[in-house]
């Protein structure tokens, strides 16, 4: 019966062979995403082998990873919505559940099921920001200025933030019973500015354009930076997260300069 079957009409032969090939471009920013959710995940397994040092690498490396995905896509005008759900998803786990799970056998579980409660609010403050993000992506309403800052402190920064006491001890301040209640102070602490409505800085703004004056003190300065963070990791990161720290309240006073000179211009065209 083939040979009374119809031929194909051009037009859909041609959908069709379109849809069997992906483009490499769109494959590039998605292979970034999993290899950063591998790194994730294989920090588990360290912190779980008793390899803190390296777990906490690996969660950097994470971070690292989700700041080129997505400008490798925008690059490569490889966007899509496959990918910002698989980022989402590989964020959510990568600096979400990791940490929580790192910080918890690190020294959370001497403070028995409460730490554990901790460990899993953190990793529902991450999944609650982006759900959060991803909706806000679709607001059609945002003034021109909002793409400098995040809502709340992004995932990947608030990983990195939340596993401050173990680069701590890894500078030698000593682990004691009694910070325990500290550490997990801090660590909500770190899950509520996630959630929060307070503006951090983005940087997605950042290396969009450079003058080419500057290409060379910032490569040099890239360089000088990475070889800080290999040779002195823990006091690099402290820096880092205190420094991040201390930004915030600068941001929040930015955004309200900005909101108020929005508000002048209004009142006076109306």
């Amino acid at each position: 019966m083939d040979e009374f079957r119809p031929a194909p009409e051009p037009q859909a032969a041609g959908r069709r062979s379109r849809l069997r090939f992906v483009p490499l471009r769109l494959l590039l920013p998605n292979l970034v995403t999993l290899l950063a959710l591998c790194a994730g995940l294989t920090g588990v397994r360290m912190a779980i082998e008793g390899r803190l040092e390296l777990a906490v690498y690996l969660v950097v490396l994470a971070g690292a990873l989700d700041g080129v995905d997505g400008r490798l896509a925008r690059l490569l005008k490889g966007t899509s919505r496959f990918g910002a759900e698989l980022d989402s998803l590989a964020d959510f786990v990568s600096f979400g559940v990791v940490p929580a799970l790192i910080l918890y056998v690190w020294g959370l579980n001497g403070l028995g099921h409460v730490g554990w409660i901790g460990g899993l609010i953190f990793a529902i403050a991450a999944a609650l920001r982006l759900a959060r993000f991803n909706v806000a992506l679709d607001d059609p309403n945002k003034p021109a200025w909002a793409g400098q800052f995040f809502v709340g402190v992004p995932a990947p920064a608030g990983a990195i933030l939340s596993l401050l006491p173990i680069y701590l001890e890894f500078l030698g301040f000593p682990r004691t019973p009694v910070a325990l209640p500290l550490v997990l102070v801090y660590v909500l602490g770190v899950a509520l500015l996630m959630v929060s409505p307070l503006p951090t800085w983005s940087g997605k703004k950042l290396g969009a354009r450079v003058h080419r004056a500057y290409v060379a003190p910032l490569l040099i300065a890239a360089a000088l930076l990475v070889t800080l963070l290999v040779s002195y990791p823990w006091l690099v990161l402290t820096t880092v997260t205190l420094a991040y720290l201390a930004t915030i309240p600068f941001a929040i006073l930015h955004q309200r300069r900005l909101i108020a000179r929005d508000r002048a211009a209004a009142t006076k065209a109306g």
